[in-house]
């Protein structure tokens, strides 16, 4: 049978792929029987193996428990998923998952370090749907950075139309919504949203982030369509930071803002009774 030989080279995918099958080769299992082990199929192995799929944190994990590469793939899919976003958008990736401070506010959508998996889905899936299953994987794996001991201390501000922008469905805005109110009360975590009632704000002129680091200059980020603008202007950075405050001290409280989220999930996206269904006295 012809094997695929891989350029390890190429792109971290390729290299993943090809010290997967070194380390398959070297413990003596074939791809049906490491499947067996970390729980999938031998054809997935041998799609990892080539390139053609692109491996999740958990398969990683499971391949460096079953085969004793001491987190050697663990380490790696982190960049393998990066790699799969846009390329205009991996520096800032890059630097979102280096930074201690991160500030966002967010007019259309969830931040991509709060989305859910089906919520992800759907938002992407409206331009992608080739390769959806990567890049739905590779936003869900930049949320790791949250799951570390020591996690960025993250302040969200949204502005309330994001909460009923129904995104997917009325089930994935319920999910979503009650994902973010289990967020609540984490030390490091703060969101906040901007009602209709504030009128103008300080950032009329869209969504944008900023992000703090130990050692290195602040930086703003935005989006266009198509590209995103990075900058450590100090003046930009001066700007923002005013702004931004404006908008936090705009927005309701935490708590409020739970309050707020809580009945828009109950009101808007709770269950209905049917078109037959009536009160009964």
């Amino acid at each position: 049978m012809h094997i695929r030989e891989l350029d390890p080279s190429a792109s971290p995918l390729d290299y993943y792929g090809f010290e997967l099958r070194r380390a398959r080769e070297a413990a003596g299992l074939t791809q049906a029987a490491l499947g067996s082990i970390v729980f999938c199929t031998g054809s997935l192995i041998g799609q990892i193996e080539t390139t053609l799929k692109v491996p999740t944190r958990e398969f990683s994990e499971r391949v460096d428990a079953a085969l004793g590469t001491d987190g050697t793939f663990s380490r790696l899919v982190g960049l393998v998923l990066r790699n799969q976003l846009p390329s205009w958008f991996q520096p800032y990736a890059e630097m979102e998952a280096r930074a201690a401070y991160i500030s966002t506010y967010q007019c259309q959508l969830i931040y991509g370090l709060l989305q859910t998996e089906e919520y992800a889905r759907a938002v992407i899936g409206v331009e992608h749907t080739e390769r959806l299953d990567e890049l739905v994987a590779a936003r869900q794996d930049r949320q790791h950075i949250l799951q570390r001991k020591e996690p960025p201390v993250l302040w969200v501000v949204l502005d309330e139309a994001v909460l009923y922008r129904e995104i997917g469905s009325r089930e994935v805005m319920r999910n979503q919504l009650v994902y973010l109110l289990s967020l609540f009360g984490r030390p490091w975590l703060e969101i906040q949203v901007l009602p209709f009632s504030a009128g103008q704000h300080a950032a009329m002129m869209g969504s944008f982030n900023l992000l703090r680091f130990e050692n290195d200059p602040d930086l703003h980020y935005c989006e266009s369509y198509d590209q995103g603008h990075m900058t450590a202007n100090p003046a930009v950075i001066k700007e923002r930071s005013v702004g931004y405050a404006r908008l936090q001290a705009a927005a309701l409280s935490p708590r409020d803002s739970a309050a707020l989220i809580a009945r828009v999930m109950e009101e808007r996206y709770g269950e209905q009774p049917g078109r037959d269904a009536s009160a009964v006295a």
